[in-house]
């Protein structure tokens, strides 16, 4: 277990001290699939927003002016910070909570508690496998009836897969970040229990970065 939990620990350090050094590192403008979350969210009468690795804030302040409820997370307490000194400036405060959060750990919500969850990024951080099944679970948990989860990660036809330092599990470590590519085969695993709305291959960023964005609703 403490080598499946290294890569994910590390990670948590060089977050820490990437939000610091570099404050609202990913601009102010909400992330493609944050848009399209919203009008997916709307459509089906969502109200609440969880948001899981939120970071700096950028989709969850989107969210906010959208009208929705954000509770937002991140394992980053500096990039958290950010948010609500962002969430404040913009007179959101009330639309906007926080939490420090590790989603390696259970997630602290009552069962049917949320309409929407949302993840840029998140799935495919320095997480096992496991771990990834165990936090899909917990969503279900958390997902009311009918809720939505819309989800992306780098899948394993992107540039970086392969690249770097190998930590197993698909997982992959270039520039002091780790990675892990998802084959679609463990999309559709995840899947199992839900019904899949959408999985739809996008390109984001300089590289271009390779991705998939998952929509998938836990049954009524």
């Amino acid at each position: 277990m403490a080598e499946e939990q290294e890569p994910a620990d590390s990670q948590r350090q060089h977050w820490q001290h990437t939000y610091a050094a570099h404050p609202g590192m990913y601009g102010q403008e909400p992330s493609g699939p944050a848009v399209h979350a919203a009008a997916v969210f709307r459509a089906a009468g969502v109200r609440e927003v969880l948001e899981l690795g939120a970071g700096h804030g950028r989709d969850a302040l989107f969210f906010a002016r959208e009208g929705f409820t954000v509770r937002a997370t991140d394992f980053s307490p500096v990039g958290l910070e950010q948010l609500r000194d962002a969430a404040h400036a913009r007179g959101l405060d009330e639309r906007v909570a926080t939490a420090v959060h590790d989603v390696r750990e259970p997630l602290p919500l009552p069962d049917a508690s949320v309409d929407a969850v949302f993840a840029h990024m998140l799935l495919c951080m320095a997480l096992s496998t496991n771990e990834i099944h165990a936090l899909v679970g917990e969503v279900r948990r958390v997902l009311r009836p009918g809720g939505v989860f819309v989800y992306t990660v780098r899948h394993t036809g992107d540039a970086h897969y392969g690249a770097g330092t190998a930590h197993g599990d698909d997982i992959f470590e270039l520039g002091g970040f780790a990675v892990h590519f998802f084959g679609r085969e463990l999309v559709d695993v995840l899947a199992d229990g839900w019904t899949l709305d959408e999985v739809h291959a996008f390109e984001e960023g300089e590289l271009p970065r390779r991705l998939w964005r998952v929509t998938q609703t836990r049954p009524r």
